[in-house]
């Protein structure tokens, strides 16, 4: 059941900006990732659900709700971090966590805490002295501490060090396991395959692929680094008809791209050859997304 759904979303700022005729849902329980270029409408699509920017056509809904016109009851029930926090220059972390619980009417600060011995947060400090990790930290504890049943997260681990990314996908994938939808833009495409369900892919305010990503490391075409013992084979092997990818002739080496339907032609080549070594590349989310991005098709 889809507990999030944008529906044909479009809006136009002119000169090819905003986002045009977007559709996606999210399940609940699931985790959906958002990959795009800076730009390319990733937040202009959570503004819109988030009830910040009226659509021209299409909508946006979350439980069932319209983002738009019942923004004020969504928002009592999802996290949300946007990806420039704004945090006011008065105040110290631990006073904005607090501000933040009295919102929502939060009074068991446990979760709050946890988070705050999770990702190693000094909230003792000046908001308008914090490091950008740091602030991104207390934007985390803030979009998490109250157990929202949906997490909208806008490039959420900017500014954090490679430790706290490890833990940030630790996060996620304890909240997907308790039955959370989490809608999650990122720019790091290892912690989108490690914790993402499905991933949108947008460009130019056009959404161009939905995709698992456990089906791109089985997609249909493989990948074969091939070494040779003689040159004579390496060469000889490049003039069967193979798609080759890449080349290295001082190595004897090649590189292929074949379909799985054509991978027994493969190994009756490679049996007729004297072979030093052969490995399989695997395919990654980020070959696709940049394959996407210059212009491939795929059906994954």
């Amino acid at each position: 059941m889809a507990i999030l759904t944008v529906e044909n979303l479009t809006k136009d700022y002119g000169e090819g900006k905003g986002v045009f005729d977007v559709s996606f849902d999210v399940a609940k329980g699931e985790v959906f990732g958002f990959l795009g270029s800076n730009g390319a409408g990733k937040t202009t699509t959570i503004r819109h659900l988030l009830g910040f920017s009226k659509p021209q056509s299409g909508k946006a809904t979350i439980k069932g709700l319209d983002a738009w016109t019942d923004a004020k009851e969504i928002k009592k029930s999802i996290g949300y971090l946007p990806g420039e926090i704004a945090f006011p220059n008065d105040m110290k972390g631990s006073a904005y966590i607090k501000y933040i619980a009295d919102l929502r009417g939060l009074k068991d600060m446990t979760k709050a805490d946890n988070l705050i011995k999770q990702f190693e947060v000094d909230p003792s400090g000046d908001l308008n002295r914090m490091s950008k990790g740091m602030k991104q930290k207390i934007g985390i504890v803030c979009a998490f501490m109250h157990d929202p049943e949906i997490l909208i997260l806008d490039e959420p681990t900017s500014g954090l060090d490679p430790l706290m990314q490890a833990n940030f996908v630790q996060l996620i994938q304890t909240e997907k396991a308790n039955g959370w939808s989490i809608l999650m833009s990122s720019h790091m495409f290892e912690e989108v395959e490690e914790t993402c369900d499905r991933i949108g892919m947008i460009k130019n305010g056009q959404l161009i692929s939905i995709v698992d990503p456990k089906n791109i490391k089985r997609g249909e075409k493989k990948t074969f680094k091939i070494e040779f013992l003689t040159f004579a084979d390496y060469q000889s092997i490049c003039n069967e008809g193979f798609q080759i990818k890449e080349q290295k002739p001082e190595f004897n080496q090649v590189t292929i791209d074949i379909e799985d339907t054509h991978i027994n032609k493969l190994l009756l080549a490679l049996s007729k050859r004297q072979v030093r070594f052969i490995s399989e590349v695997k395919h990654t989310l980020e070959e696709y997304f940049m394959s996407y991005y210059e212009g491939g098709n795929h059906n994954v």
